[in-house]
C-alpha cells in the first residue's frame, strides 16, 4: 500500500525537512523543528505511530506520511518528487529505531545518490549495568530459563526465534498494536492470555509494570534501544525484582556520526541561515529556551 500523505500548502512556504521517525524522541524533535521555522514531513510506519504528531499538526506546516517507504528506489523517488514540485528538502533526518538497520542503509544510499544532506539522530545507549547483554538471540541458550516466566518485548518478528532459543520457559509477549504483530505473535504459538498489544505507556511504564505483576514475570527480554523505552524496561525490572536480558543493538559505523537533538538542530541552522534567524527571533520573543516546555 502506498504511503498516505496529508498535504499542506504551507509546506511550500518554508524551508522543508523530511524525517523518518521510529523513536520515542521523534515527536519532541518535530516540535522543536516546527518551533524553529521549518516545514516538516514525518514518515511513520503505522497510523498508531503517527498519533503523537496529531497535536503538532494544528496550525503548523507538518505533513504526516503513514506507511512504510521501502527500499532505496522509493526513498530516492520521494526526494526527486519534492524537487520537481518546487519544495525540495534542505535535509533528511534519520530518526528511525536503532535496530532498523536496513531502513537506515537504504536511506543513506538514496541520499547519496541524490546529493541530499542526511543527518542521523543519536539515541545514546544507557549504562549497561543491571542487565545481561546478548549479542544475538541464540545466546538465550546460555541462560538457564527452565521454569522461568519470561516477558518478551523484542518485536513480534523475533518471537519465534526467542521462544525456540529458550525451551522450558513460560513465554509472554508485549507487542505493538497492529494486525501484522498479532498475526506474528499468534503464529509463534502464544495463547491470547499471554499476549499484550500496546504501545509503550509513557515514562513511568505503569502498564508494563502492571503486566509484570499480573503475569508474575521473573525475566524480561527487551532490546538495547536506548532512550525512553529502554529506560522504562530497566525501571520495571528494577522495581519488580526481575532479571533483565537485553539484545545488544546492532553495530552501525555511520559517517557522519549521529547527533544529539541539540547538535542536530545546530547543524540544520548552519544549513539554512534564514531558519537560524527565525529561531533567534522566537527566542527573543518568548524570552526563554524553546525546548524548556519539553
Amino acid at each position: 500500500m502506498a504511503p498516505i500523505l496529508n498535504h499542506d500548502p504551507r509546506l511550500h512556504q518554508r524551508p522543508r525537512l523530511w524525517m523518518l521517525a521510529g523513536t520515542g524522541e521523534g515527536p519532541l524533535l518535530a516540535a522543536l523543528l516546527l518551533q524553529r521555522g521549518w516545514a516538516l514531513r514525518v514518515s511513520v510506519v503505522s497510523a498508531a505511530a503517527g498519533r503523537p504528531y496529531r497535536a503538532l499538526q494544528v496550525g503548523a506546516p507538518l505533513d504526516v506520511q503513514v506507511g512504510p517507504v521501502v527500499g532505496t528506489a522509493a526513498m530516492a523517488a520521494q526526494l526527486q518528487q519534492a524537487a520537481v514540485q518546487g519544495a525540495p528538502f534542505v535535509a533528511v533526518i534519520d530518526a528511525t529505531h536503532p535496530f532498523a538497520t536496513e531502513v537506515s542503509r537504504c536511506l543513506r544510499q538514496a541520499c547519496r545518490q541524490q546529493g541530499q544532506p542526511l543527518l542521523t539522530l543519536a539515541r545514546e545507549p544507557l549504562a549497561p549495568t543491571g542487565a545481561t547483554l546478548l549479542t544475538q538471540l541464540a545466546d538465550l541458550r546460555t541462560v538457564d530459563l527452565r521454569g522461568a516466566r519470561v516477558l518478551l518485548a523484542i518485536g513480534a518478528r523475533h518471537l519465534p526465534e526467542a521462544i525456540a532459543c529458550s525451551p522450558g520457559a513460560l513465554h509472554h509477549a508485549r507487542v505493538l498494536p497492529s494486525a501484522t504483530a498479532l498475526q506474528l505473535v499468534s503464529a509463534a504459538g502464544l495463547s491470547p492470555e499471554r499476549i499484550a498489544c500496546l504501545r509503550p505507556s509513557g515514562p513511568e511504564f505503569a502498564v508494563e509494570a502492571a503486566l509484570v505483576r499480573r503475569w508474575r514475570i521473573d525475566t524480561i527480554l527487551c532490546r538495547q534501544s536506548g532512550g525512553l523505552t529502554e529506560a522504562g524496561w530497566r525501571q520495571v525490572a528494577r522495581a519488580q525484582g526481575c532479571q533483565l536480558l537485553m539484545l545488544a543493538r546492532p553495530r552501525r559505523d555511520l559517517d557522519p556520526p549521529p547527533l544529539s537533538i541539540q547538535g542536530l538542530l545546530a547543524r540544520l541552522e548552519a544549513l539554512d541561515p534564514a531558519v537560524a534567524s527565525h529561531a533567534d527571533s522566537t527566542l527573543r520573543t518568548s524570552g526563554g529556551d524553546p525546548g524548556a516546555h519539553h
